[in-house]
């Protein structure tokens, strides 16, 4: 059986129920035969079926989430190790949830579990989100016997990383929202204020101070070219996500880039090191080789610059080089990590000093983010009175000079 996702899809079909009326509807399945035994346990006799596009509003409300795999895996962990059959499981979930996407996922799952396919293999060719790290650990459960303890797991892994995904996302969302209320207060102000003052000016007859004028001619600018300007950000933007997404050399230059930023690079660098730690810490306690964890650890990590240090990390491993020096080697990750690394190898529980290390990591990422206001206030205060303070001293200096000459 291939191990490849498949794509779900949406048919539009009509019969008739059980009393013999007629019905139609949506349903989300892998196959058509899938669809057409889940309408017949209903008591829907088909008369039509095909293929269709979903509107976006019911791919939105329908599709499968990062978020819903982790419930999905915290309930199976409580349900498995409560002594719930897996199969039994996989159908308690499927009735009861409501995202069309999911239940179908679950329902396709179910049935190839039934079918004799292991749990990792189904679940590894039902959906892309069920990836190789995830179903490796549901591999090992299975082999070993703990199941459940491995959903739990990857359960709290999860959860952590998506909390900790949540909080470099606020940290972002801060200081993008105060840059681009500046610069839209700014760009209003040259287009729809100044050229109020400039008429008004025009009547005066006299020299404009040259702080004055400069904002003028910047208004006139912008006014004439705005539009190319326009085009030509959304360009440079284009142009950035196209090679970000098709040139490794160019996202691994941004993403060291991005490190290397004050304040954001920190938070960053750090949430990153949780995830590798904690995703190491996972695999390890799973039973998963150190070689093997360490791969699946660079994969997850999000940053192609760590993820190549993290390869030159594995080859110098695999080498028979301590992973602490390998880690050293690499020039990423920061002493208290290496000195955490050394005694957890030395005193052979790398699993908690791993765990203990993304701990600590997560909590001054939490730090950070929670103080970011205070510490952004005076660089914000510094901006947004530089640019909206300074527009409005240049409009108001003719005014001034023009008083003192009267008076």
């Amino acid at each position: 059986m291939s191990t490849a996702a498949t794509k779900i899809r949406y048919y539009n079909w009509r019969g008739t129920n059980q009393a013999g009326r007629k019905v139609s509807g949506t349903t989300l399945g892998f196959q058509e035969q899938e669809v057409r035994q889940q309408l017949l346990e209903q008591k829907i006799i088909i008369k039509k079926i095909k293929k269709t596009s979903p509107s976006i509003l019911a791919k939105m409300r329908d599709q499968m989430k990062g978020e819903d795999i982790t419930a999905v895996t915290r309930q199976l962990a409580t349900m498995i190790e409560s002594g719930v059959p897996v199969v039994q499981a996989l159908q308690l979930m499927a009735s009861s949830y409501n995202k069309a996407e999911m239940r179908a996922t679950l329902l396709q799952i179910t049935t190839q579990v039934e079918s004799g396919a292991s749990l990792s293999s189904a679940m590894r060719s039902s959906s892309p989100l069920f990836d190789k790290f995830y179903c490796d650990l549901v591999a090992t459960g299975e082999q070993t016997g703990h199941l459940g303890q491995v959903f739990a797991r990857i359960a709290v892994y999860r959860e952590k990383n998506e909390a900790m995904r949540k909080k470099v996302i606020k940290a972002m969302i801060y200081p993008s929202m105060v840059m681009l209320t500046a610069v839209l207060v700014t760009v209003m102000m040259l287009v729809f204020v100044i050229p109020q003052f400039a008429q008004i000016f025009s009547s005066f007859g006299a020299e404009l101070p040259f702080f004055t004028q400069i904002v003028m001619h910047a208004s006139d600018f912008l006014i004439a070219y705005g539009t190319y300007m326009a085009i030509g950000i959304a360009s440079i933007v284009f142009l950035y996500r196209y090679f970000y997404k098709k040139s490794d050399d160019f996202r691994y230059k941004s993403n060291k880039f991005v490190l290397k930023l004050p304040i954001f690079g920190d938070v960053l660098l750090k949430a990153t090191i949780a995830r590798f730690a904690r995703t190491l810490a996972t695999t390890f306690m799973a039973g998963i080789p150190l070689l093997s964890g360490i791969q699946s650890a660079g994969r997850t990590c999000g940053n192609l610059y760590i993820e190549r240090a993290i390869e030159e990390v594995y080859e110098s491993t695999a080498g028979g080089m301590p992973l602490y020096l390998a880690l050293r080697q690499s020039g990423v990750f920061p002493e208290l990590m290496l000195q955490m690394v050394m005694i957890g190898e030395e005193s052979g529980a790398l699993d908690d000093m791993l765990n203990k290390m993304a701990q600590i990591y997560e909590a001054d990422v939490d730090n950070t983010v929670d103080n970011l206001g205070q510490i952004l206030e005076p660089f914000i205060i510094i901006i947004l009175g530089g640019l909206i303070g300074g527009l409005l001293v240049a409009m108001y200096m003719p005014i001034f000079t023009l008083m003192s000459v009267i008076g």
